[in-house]
């Protein structure tokens, strides 16, 4: 047993890492993580005082910051109280925490099943739409990211799940509307939604509607791209917007509409729930990373009255050790009262709506290495391209080694700036916390100002 006292300092936190961690998606020896000393609001700092603002929110789950004084309290104080408990026992802070989620999620899910994570919480609705239908097949969109664990991974969209792809998971790909590079040939964003809704109803048709238990679909997608989908549209051919379309397609063919708000929910949108932006109810909604900003693993699964009722005399066959882990329902308790007592969401919205929609548009007209910018609240995508006519993606789809890098010298840049991106693909996210202020979001925008000058040199 090693006796030897915790590393404080980057060296020796770099030699235990190497010497013992095992690090997800990464070739463990072509990978140098970065030291972290310690975090505060938007901010966190290595040992040799860099301080970055984390325009990542981390894995865009720190929707309140970097160790907010009353969700840290909270857990030291449930810690006291009572550190964990079994899942068949009946919890005051588990009650809680499900209250409060229940009272904000849209409709009638009222029941909350609680899980470690996102991946979990997907597993954990399909299950559920199956058993509830009797059906196998679950639909899901091609740019998407549900989770890396067995049904989550075979679920996505995006090349991580590649490796791990069985082809036999039951799982119906389709193209969900995306008007940038839209796969319909569509000359605008009603034709999109229109031809979107058209196309998904085909998959329904030749795939039999009868053996599909669920459509699953992040509200807003979040890795593959924050594609926020089209709305509502007025005029001589009204549409009813792609998310309500869905939802009409489910109900027409009994079909569960599970909305994956892993990423999108509480506040980052702007809206406790992205949902709330297009009047959408779903049969089950998934949820993690904000709910308590991952200062303890939580997800879970909101279920509407209809499949609740499924199981009230037949049991379900699902469960975890840590669901509803106390701590972790604590944290959920002080992080969305807090969200609620100090204006989170709407600060959200608000950023979203006067400095960081503003902003990117502004920096877009000024680069020409920038096809698209979109987003809602403090979630938003800088699409870069070699060539704004043709669209081409400054790099190729899933480009590693040298074909990555004009992506890798952006984002260098960015952090060399003081800035923490989140970076997938050709686009840099732009994802800080929900408690982020306007100076701080100029602060990050001003950083990819300058990094956009490095993407301009292979522009066209």
């Amino acid at each position: 047993m090693s006796t030897q006292l915790v590393p404080t300092d980057a060296v020796a936190v770099k030699a235990a890492d190497r010497a013992h961690v095992f690090h997800s998606w990464s070739a463990q020896g072509l990978i140098d993580p970065p030291a972290v000393a310690g975090a505060e609001g938007s901010y966190f700092w290595d040992y040799d005082g860099n301080r970055f603002l984390d325009f990542s929110s981390q894995l865009v789950n720190t929707n309140i910051g970097h160790q907010h004084p009353k969700v840290v309290a909270a857990i030291q104080e449930q810690a006291a109280r009572l550190c964990t408990i079994a899942p068949g026992f009946a919890v005051d802070v588990r009650s809680e925490a499900a209250r409060l989620i229940a009272g904000r999620t849209p409709g009638d899910l009222d029941k909350i099943f609680f899980t470690n994570g996102g991946a979990e919480a997907v597993e954990n609705a399909v299950r559920m739409a199956r058993l509830h239908t009797g059906r196998p097949k679950v639909l899901s969109a091609y740019r998407s990211y549900h989770g890396a664990t067995a049904a989550a991974i075979n679920l996505t969209g995006d090349p991580r799940r590649w490796p791990s792809d069985t082809a036999s998971a039951g799982v119906v790909r389709f193209w969900g509307p995306f008007h940038y590079r839209s796969p319909f040939h569509a000359e605008s964003e009603a034709q999109e939604c229109e031809r979107a809704l058209r196309h998904l109803e085909d998959t329904i048709a030749f795939e039999g509607p009868g053996t599909i238990a669920a459509i699953i679909l992040e509200t807003v997608p979040g890795t593959a791209g924050i594609m926020v989908p089209p709305p509502a549209t007025a005029g001589r051919c009204p549409q009813p917007g792609y998310l309500p379309g869905v939802r009409a397609l489910c109900d027409r063919y009994g079909i569960v509409l599970i909305l994956d708000e892993v990423m999108a929910g509480f506040g980052r949108t702007g809206r406790w729930f992205a949902a709330d932006h297009f009047g959408v109810v779903p049969d089950l909604l998934t949820f993690a990373k904000g709910v308590n900003s991952g200062y303890v693993p939580l997800g879970g699964v909101a279920i509407s009255a209809e499949i609740a009722a499924t199981f009230e005399e037949r049991p379900y066959p699902g469960g975890l050790t840590y669901s509803g882990h106390p701590l972790a329902c604590a944290s959920a308790v002080a992080t969305i009262n807090a969200m609620a007592e100090e204006g989170i969401v709407e600060n959200a919205a608000r950023v979203g709506e006067d400095v960081l929609g503003p902003g990117l548009r502004e920096l877009a007209e000024r680069h020409p290495s920038v096809g698209d910018v979109r987003g809602l609240g403090v979630f938003w995508a800088v699409e870069l391209v070699r060539d704004r006519r043709t669209r081409e993606p400054l790099v190729p789809y899933a480009a590693t080694g040298e074909a990555n890098a004009p992506m890798a010298a952006v984002t260098a840049a960015i952090k060399a700036a003081g800035v923490w991106p989140f970076v997938n693909m050709n686009r840099v996210h732009v994802v800080p916390p929900c408690t982020v202020t306007e100076a701080e979001a100029e602060q990050g925008l001003a950083a990819l100002d300058r990094a956009l000058t490095v993407a301009d040199r292979y522009a066209a």
